[in-house]
């Protein structure tokens, strides 16, 4: 394996994190077999850097001092560079993943909630139609965590990540009882959609600036 000798302590950007923890198990791995484990594992509960962000990565750890990697020899039919944590990336990490500070607070950026917001530009069947998809989509997803956590569990090293598939486990189900909700109140917005007539495009031009809601 080689490696920078001289690894320089500076921010990094979650990606560089996730990947470097993708290292920390045992084991040496190529930038494609990062990319396969964390499409299956790590997007159930944050998100998977595409393949060329996974590469990027790799190449700023090896140059700090985080990771090392070597070329396959003549006995592979195709040339591969596998990576692999060094003691100054694990001692690195250790740091960065028992600081709570660096954790923040959860992020949620859901893009069929922001075509719900937007409802009045839609029609109520449109948008239960919307739900039912995502509904339908969370119901795949959570088939897919449930396989991965089936593989993990096989695995005594990734005890911890077998947690983390557990959580996203909950968080779908949670979802799935959201879509439902959802659906639910569109029903009711159906069903009183004829009680009143919609306002005149004049009339929300004149309404002015206050936003929908106290403060």
């Amino acid at each position: 394996m080689t490696s920078s000798q001289t690894p320089n302590k500076q921010e990094l950007p979650p990606t560089a994190w996730a990947v470097l923890g993708l290292l920390s198990f045992p084991g040496e791995r190529t930038g494609y077999e990062l990319k396969k484990w964390a499409d299956s594992s790590l997007r159930f509960f944050y998100w998977s850097p595409a393949i060329s962000q996974i590469y990027a990565e790799l190449r700023r750890l090896e140059e700090l001092g985080y990771a090392a990697s070597a070329r396959s020899g003549p006995e592979e039919a195709r040339t591969k560079r596998r990576y692999a944590i060094t003691d100054a990336g694990r001692a690195a990490l250790s740091g960065w993943a028992g600081d709570t500070a660096e954790a923040g607070p959860p992020v949620l950026k859901h893009g069929l909630l922001l075509r719900i917001w937007l409802g009045h530009l839609s029609e109520p069947e449109r948008l239960c139609a919307m739900v039912e998809d995502h509904r339908e989509r969370t119901v795949a997803e959570l088939a897919a965590v449930r396989e991965a956590m089936r593989h993990a569990a096989e695995v005594p090293e990734w005890a911890f990540p077998v947690l983390a598939l557990r959580w996203s486990e909950r968080q779908h189900l949670a979802e799935l009882e959201l879509a439902d909700a959802l659906l639910a109140d569109l029903a009711e917005v159906r069903e009183h959609a004829g009680e009143a007539p919609r306002t005149p495009p004049e009339a929300v031009r004149q309404a002015g600036g206050d936003a929908p809601t106290p403060g």
